[in-house]
């Protein structure tokens, strides 16, 4: 089935126009016009107050481009700060936009097989964090889903933390973690059991060295108050919505783009549609890579990796984008409904705030949700998209995907460390 746009973006357009989305045209649909003097400014935004900012991450290699990275990008579009992590390979990466930025790390660089993630010597990433020797800054901004909030500080600094998702090993994901994990039994599970438990007493005592905490969703702050009991703002991260392709009219397949890896629950969208025999577009790839191949069924087609130019194809095209996970944020989300292509979603976590149920809201709606992580439940809610599918209003699904873009994460970003610098209580 093809969708089509018909007069509606005509609607669309005079919306925007009228200023009732605060968005510039040329997020919603590709059209370059000229910044008017309101737009010229969130554009330019800088810091209204010269100090001397860090920047710290927890690792910057060429595989890891996640919406976490995104966010350390586009800090340093607007922030002139120097760059700090426990590893760097992405600098001497020449297509990296890092390449030959001088970034402080620490000595984990030098451990073997640091380059393919650093995971792997767990126990010892507080201690790495750590020796970061932070005192000739008067700000520190750390971008944390790990370990990069607990940077030693002093009385007289400033430290704001983007946070991503306190440790999720060490909270959510424990069982998941020593489930999967080789050493999750046995005397070796004890083991892990006992740094596990180690890492969440660390998690607890380095919030406390953060002065104020930004969460990328509702979902993430209250994971934060439960994990740390520290309050966070709500600053939703950079989605680049210009760089997607809208497409009103999709092919009849449905997609999903995500790591390969147990959480995120792809076998279990593999199950429903080998049940369904719909036909199914995987893009990814991860540890349940061979599992996936293995179940399923002539109607799924598994491409692997695949480039962002080609993701971006088939995301603008696909009649339906399935995610299963229950995520912090949702960047992939977002970035399917900037090509006008509904979202079949698991309904928790940041998917919640990113996408709007047609059930609920109507005209207005960018998808569906189901409300249990089982292939019953999927399976239902893909049928019931197949009979409300020709509801939902692809040119509105890419105007609330327009709220997450760049620019509205540099004016909130930076009017928050605006604020939180004004408050900083001068030297003695």
């Amino acid at each position: 089935m093809r969708y089509s746009a018909g007069t509606s973006k005509n609607w669309i357009t005079s919306l925007a126009r009228s200023g009732a989305f605060s968005i510039p045209l040329g997020i919603l649909f590709g059209v370059k016009q000229p910044l008017t003097p309101a737009l010229r400014v969130l554009y330019q935004l800088q810091l209204a107050v010269p100090l001397k900012c860090a920047l710290v991450h927890e690792w910057l290699t060429p595989k890891a481009t996640g919406g976490s990275e995104l966010v350390v990008r586009e800090i340093l579009n607007h922030v002139d700060a120097d760059l700090y992590a426990l590893i760097d390979f992405e600098s001497s990466h020449s297509e990296s936009y890092l390449y030959q930025r001088k970034i402080g790390t620490t000595f984990l660089q030098h451990f073997p097989f640091a380059r393919n993630g650093v995971q792997k010597y767990l126990p010892l990433l507080p201690l790495a964090i750590e020796q970061l020797d932070l005192r000739a800054y008067d700000v520190i901004l750390s971008s944390s889903h790990a370990v990069a909030k607990g940077v030693i500080t002093t009385s007289e600094q400033l430290h704001i933390c983007y946070c991503h998702s306190p440790m999720r090993y060490a909270w959510e994901l424990t069982f998941d973690y020593l489930q999967q994990s080789k050493l999750g039994s046995g005397l070796p599970g004890w083991m892990t059991r006992y740094v596990l438990h180690r890492l969440r007493e660390w998690d607890v005592l380095s919030a406390n060295r953060v002065d104020y905490f930004i969460a990328n969703s509702k979902y993430t702050a209250r994971r934060i108050w439960r994990c740390y009991r520290r309050e966070a703002t709500v600053i939703y991260p950079p989605v680049n919505i210009e760089s997607f392709p809208f497409l009103p009219q999709k092919e009849d397949f449905y997609l999903t783009v995500s790591r390969l890896v147990s959480y995120k629950q792809v076998s279990l969208i593999i199950r429903a549609f080998n049940k369904l025999q719909l036909p199914l577009v995987v893009i990814g790839t991860g540890s349940e890579m061979k599992k996936i191949r293995r179940i399923a069924q002539s109607n799924i087609q598994i491409l692997g990796w695949q480039p962002d130019d080609v993701v971006k194809k088939y995301m603008a095209n696909a009649k339906g984008f399935v995610y299963a996970a229950r995520e912090d944020f949702g960047i992939a989300l977002v970035e399917a409904q900037a090509c006008g292509t509904p979202v079949i979603a698991y309904g928790a976590g940041g998917a919640l705030e990113t996408v709007q149920d047609l059930r609920e809201h109507g005209e207005q709606g960018t998808g569906i949700f189901f409300k249990e992580q089982t292939e019953e439940a999927l399976v239902d809610a893909i049928k019931k998209f197949e009979v409300y599918q020709g509801k939902l209003n692809p040119e509105y699904a890419r105007v609330h995907a327009a709220q997450f873009s760049p620019q509205m994460f540099a004016q909130r970003y930076l009017d928050f460390l605006n604020k939180c610098i004004q408050k900083r209580p001068s030297p003695d």
